[in-house]
């Protein structure tokens, strides 16, 4: 069993950074990919970016290229995602989800292991 716990949300300036944080508890990770996603108000979840463990390879949705990164804290089951120059768009329920497949991808509905999200309000 994978559980995923994410922090790190809450209320920010337009133009300012924020950096979510995405703690997993479980076995046999090594291999896994970890994703974060978004839930807009009124709008379907949809991918930002993955990392893989097995490499730490990354992977990005072209609209997320460029303001938003994709981390892991060395070989630990923590993985980031800093969001810098923020928009009023980007307010959202992020997501973290883990697939331990080993394949890297945004694939929604591929991924077994979700969290229960946090949410970002960008707003002045």
């Amino acid at each position: 069993q994978v559980q995923l716990v994410e922090s790190g949300g809450g209320t920010v300036q337009p133009e300012g950074t924020l950096k979510l944080t995405c703690t997993i508890f479980g076995t046999e990770l090594d291999r896994a990919c970890v994703g974060w996603f978004r839930q807009a108000p009124g709008k379907e979840r949809e991918g930002i970016a993955a990392i893989s463990f097995r490499d730490n390879n990354t992977i990005y949705e072209d609209y997320a290229k460029g303001r938003f990164t994709i981390s892991r804290d060395s070989t630990t089951n923590i993985v980031h995602l800093q969001i810098e120059r923020l928009k009023p768009d980007d307010t959202a329920v992020y997501y973290c989800a883990a697939d331990r497949s080993s394949y890297l991808h945004t694939v929604e509905i591929w991924y077994e292991y979700w969290g229960k999200g946090t949410l970002v309000t960008v707003s002045s």
